[in-house]
């Protein structure tokens, strides 16, 4: 029978910098109730900074491969910390949150904060309420205060990595004037900007970019080819398929440029990228790269049967659309 591990004696773990934290304890620090959040943010101040880091980092660690943990709490207790690394550390402890009140904090961050590694990942998250707000899942006076936000960092003369993260997350919005910024970036000569437009080209879900896609999967610069595999599998541009399967047979390619087509052809879908995910894995020996490819596997299908279900739902509002009609006609 194993033994119960009190909260508190993992936090008096925390305090001894000598000794390693252990993966069983990272699952304790997760849905804090009121006390021990308390408990927990009232010995913070007493961990020495290398250890606020290890522990943050290990956090997010397990809530990348655990999607049952949430440590929103400790997020939120930490989102105005001293600490600028701990700072930006806590708000991706929050990258699940679709709660509504935090974008104020974000915005407020964004652009004011005093350290760049915060404002970077307010950004992004910013982007994810963006997103929500397209869904009408937030209000839209709030959904037009982030976009205002970014809107003005890309017009400033801010850091230029920060703008292109702005830029990135204003993908998600279908602001006409958006459209105008990515078609600015994208003609630039600088293949960072031209990444950074086409990773928003992808997150806008619309069609009109996907000559300018279709155009970057084979650039020679790594960096846009990159950001253009990635487009292709967000926009399912069926042209582009043919052009993944020809990157995945070239066995000089870029390792992130690879596992981009891969999933890029699981959102993709069609009979020859099913057939070649599936030889990948008869021929691969990397368990990882098999993980992969079956995660892929199971995305295409998923992929497949929304869009059965899509169709399935046109084809009956159409038949809506002829029973109205019909009653229109007896009356």
């Amino acid at each position: 029978m194993s033994e119960t591990i009190s909260f508190q004696s993992v936090l008096d773990h925390l305090l001894d910098s000598k000794k390693e934290i252990p993966q069983t304890h990272l699952k304790l620090y997760s849905d804090l109730d009121s006390k021990s959040l308390r408990l927990f943010l009232d010995v913070w101040p007493s961990v020495k900074p290398t250890r606020k880091l290890l522990l943050l980092d290990e956090l997010l660690t397990h809530f990348d491969s655990d999607n049952i943990v949430s440590y929103e709490g400790i997020g939120r207790g930490l989102i105005n910390d001293p600490d600028g690394e701990v700072r930006a550390r806590a708000i991706r402890l929050l990258s699940e949150s679709d709660d509504p009140q935090l974008v104020g904090t974000l915005t407020e961050i964004l652009l004011n904060d005093t350290d760049l590694a915060p404002r970077m990942e307010a950004a992004l998250l910013i982007g994810e309420f963006i997103l929500l707000g397209e869904l009408e899942a937030i209000k839209e006076d709030l959904q037009r205060k982030s976009e205002d936000a970014l809107i003005s960092i890309i017009k400033s003369e801010e850091n230029p990595t920060l703008r292109k993260r702005a830029l990135e997350a204003l993908g998600y919005s279908s602001r006409p004037e958006i459209a105008t910024l990515i078609e600015s970036a994208f003609e630039r000569a600088d293949p960072a900007w031209v990444a950074t437009a086409l990773l928003a080209m992808g997150r806008s879900h619309d069609e009109r970019w996907s000559e300018n896609v279709v155009s970057m999967v084979l650039d020679e610069d790594p960096l846009i080819r990159f950001a253009a595999v990635q487009a292709a599998g967000e926009l399912n541009i069926e042209d582009a398929g043919p052009i993944l399967l020809k990157i995945l047979e070239d066995e000089e390619e870029d390792d992130d440029v690879v596992t981009a087509a891969i999933w890029s052809l699981s959102q993709i879908g069609g009979d020859d990228a099913r057939i070649y995910l599936v030889n990948l894995i008869e021929q691969t020996e990397d368990e990882d790269l098999v993980e992969y490819l079956e995660d892929a596997l199971e995305n295409l299908d998923f992929m497949e049967e929304l869009n059965k279900f899509d169709l399935l739902a046109l084809d009956g509002d159409d038949d809506l659309k002829e029973i109205d009609l019909d009653d229109d006609d007896d009356k």
